[in-house]
């Protein structure tokens, strides 16, 4: 592979409240099935479209940097936790992508990774339209499960259309995913693992153990600065 064209990089945003082994597994996966040079993350600033994290943008940060250290292929983007200090506005995924564009070129193919209930609500993000000309949409799937939206679900109603349209007419696979910058929407599967952030909030909270449901370095950090032990994450 030149260096006048790298390969897809995989941009995986979240709010990481805190990193999993499911997080891992999702890039890791996407990685391997998609041919991607590499997975970054981004932890998020000020989501716009959930509640307010449980811990500090800068806790957060701090633990994905831990998580991925020396991990081949993974690196992190502080962008929009800096963003974030000082400033309560929400952070859209749209000027994450243009952000990113700006960073690695016109011609660099990025592929944003999602999960399949994300994607199905993409229509409620801000200006969702003009990501595809940021980036492709890699989304995360079930083994077993085809992407696809039937009639009578919620993606298929009122405030689905337009995306079961976009979803038909840009779906491709993983091997499309180099040969654009941007625009196509390819489903891939990743292994099903029943890890939330919110649960494992909820073990803290009640005293119990996350080992091995979240990696080593992360878990250290929330015992050494005694994160997620209360309701409020403090």
């Amino acid at each position: 592979m030149n260096e006048a064209r790298p390969g897809p990089l995989g941009l995986f945003g979240g709010t990481f409240d805190p990193l999993h082994i499911a997080h891992l597994r999702l890039a890791l996966e996407a990685r391997e099935s998609l041919g991607l040079s590499g997975v970054c993350f981004i932890p998020a600033g000020n989501p716009a479209l959930r509640d307010a994290p449980a811990c500090p943008a800068a806790h957060r940060l701090a633990m994905v940097e831990r998580a991925v250290a020396g991990l081949p292929g993974f690196s992190v983007d502080a962008t929009e936790v800096l963003a974030a200090e000082g400033n309560s506005a929400p952070g859209y995924t749209v000027d994450t992508l243009q952000r990113q564009r700006r960073l690695h070129g016109e011609e660099r193919p990025l592929v944003l990774l999602i999960g399949a209930d994300a994607f199905a609500r993409l229509e409620s993000w801000q200006r969702w339209r003009d990501l595809f000309a940021l980036a492709h949409i890699a989304v995360a799937t079930r083994p077993g499960h085809a992407l696809k939206f039937p009639a009578g679900t919620q993606a298929a109603g009122a405030h689905g259309a337009a995306l079961d349209v976009e979803f038909n007419a840009r779906q491709g696979k993983a091997a499309d995913l180099a040969a654009a910058p941007a625009g196509r929407i390819v489903p891939f599967a990743i292994t099903a693992l029943e890890i939330s952030a919110t649960a494992i909030r909820g073990r803290l909270a009640a005293g119990l153990s996350a080992r091995y449901l979240v990696p080593d370095p992360v878990l250290d950090y929330i015992e050494s600065h005694q994160l997620y032990r209360t309701p409020h994450g403090h």
